[in-house]
């Protein structure tokens, strides 16, 4: 009979209709992956954008604060 019995073919027809069978039923599927796919991505950025913003704030917050130590051992100096 061959390398298939009819078992085989059985399944293979239920995979197909369930993969095939409903109307737009992949269709549907693959537009809710890109949905999920989209607003991954788009977090990703706003998660990446958000750790630069942190980075320069306390490079900016590090400068000031070395700003600062310098001029107050300036005015130590000066006085002292």
């Amino acid at each position: 009979m061959g390398a298939f019995s009819i078992w085989h073919w059985l399944i293979v027809l239920v995979v197909v209709l369930v993969l095939f069978g409903g109307r737009g039923k992949i269709s549907q599927l693959m537009g809710d992956f890109g949905k999920g796919l989209n607003a991954f991505k788009k977090n990703v950025k706003d998660e990446a954008a958000s750790t630069d913003e942190t980075a320069d704030d306390a490079k900016q917050l590090k400068s000031e604060a070395a700003d600062t130590a310098g001029a107050d051992a300036k005015d130590k100096a000066a006085n002292g």
